[in-house]
């Protein structure tokens, strides 16, 4: 059942934050020290978490399509995995989060769906958009970070975590089903999350990921405190940092 963020003023709602990009572009180190920084600056609770997964069921859906169990299927059936996985995800933990009031910080979202499916699998964005209004409702971000990479460093970075990671690490032992996908595919990729941010420029901030990580962590703080005052208290800003 879709739970309306909006449609009661007196319950309490959190902020959601997620971060978006394409492989290697940093998410997951970006999102530990962003809510490191939360939890010690915002006196909120803090919920990381990601999709595909962040829910018990989710995660059993997640591995299927990272070990690209849906691929031989086409884009409709991946995107139909990854909405199913989405509404598991929704209902026992985002949602629930954002009602006592938390911050949640999502790796992928929906926007994710649009990418990958959409501009760079060939899936018509009306089938997209209507998945979406159907699984995710009212239920957006607040503010959506795109983490931008040339497509041929991130795949490197993410090649070199792989290589880095021992036995037992499931999908990171090699290239997962979206990174093992042409360069063009994540050149595409990079352009559509890139027209994402034009179209909607009020939710989303472009950060420049191809810096050393320290200064995107500063970045992003900036962007957060300039679009989100109140998860930073005094935190100091010029703008965002697109």
């Amino acid at each position: 059942m879709i739970v309306p963020r909006f449609g009661d003023p007196a319950e309490a709602r959190g902020a959601f934050v997620t971060f978006e990009g394409g492989e290697g572009a940093g998410k997951s180190t970006q999102i530990a020290r962003l809510a490191a920084t939360l939890r010690a600056r915002s006196g909120r609770g803090v919920c990381v978490t990601r999709e595909p997964g962040g829910s018990p069921r989710a995660e059993e859906i997640r591995t299927a399509l990272l070990d690209g169990v849906a691929k031989p299927y086409g884009p409709f059936a991946e995107a139909l995995l990854f909405s199913a996985a989405r509404i598991d995800h929704l209902d026992r933990l985002i949602r629930p989060a954002l009602r006592r009031g938390e911050t949640v910080l999502c790796d992928r979202f929906v926007d994710s769906t649009r990418a990958y499916q959409g501009a760079a699998g060939g899936l018509d964005p009306a089938v997209v958009a209507a998945l979406e209004r159907v699984v995710v409702g009212p239920t957006r971000p607040d503010l959506t970070l795109i983490l931008d990479l040339a497509p041929e460093a991130g795949l490197a970075r993410a090649a070199a975590r792989g290589a880095g990671q021992g036995a037992g690490q499931g999908a990171g032992q090699g290239a997962d089903r979206f990174e093992a996908e042409s360069l063009d595919f994540h050149t595409r990729l990079r352009e559509a999350f890139l027209a994402i941010a034009r179209a909607e420029p009020e939710r989303c901030a472009v950060i420049d990921a191809g810096r050393d990580p320290d200064s995107v962590e500063a970045a992003i703080r900036e962007t957060v405190a300039a679009r989100l005052p109140d998860l930073l208290p005094g935190e100091g800003s010029r703008g965002d940092a697109a």
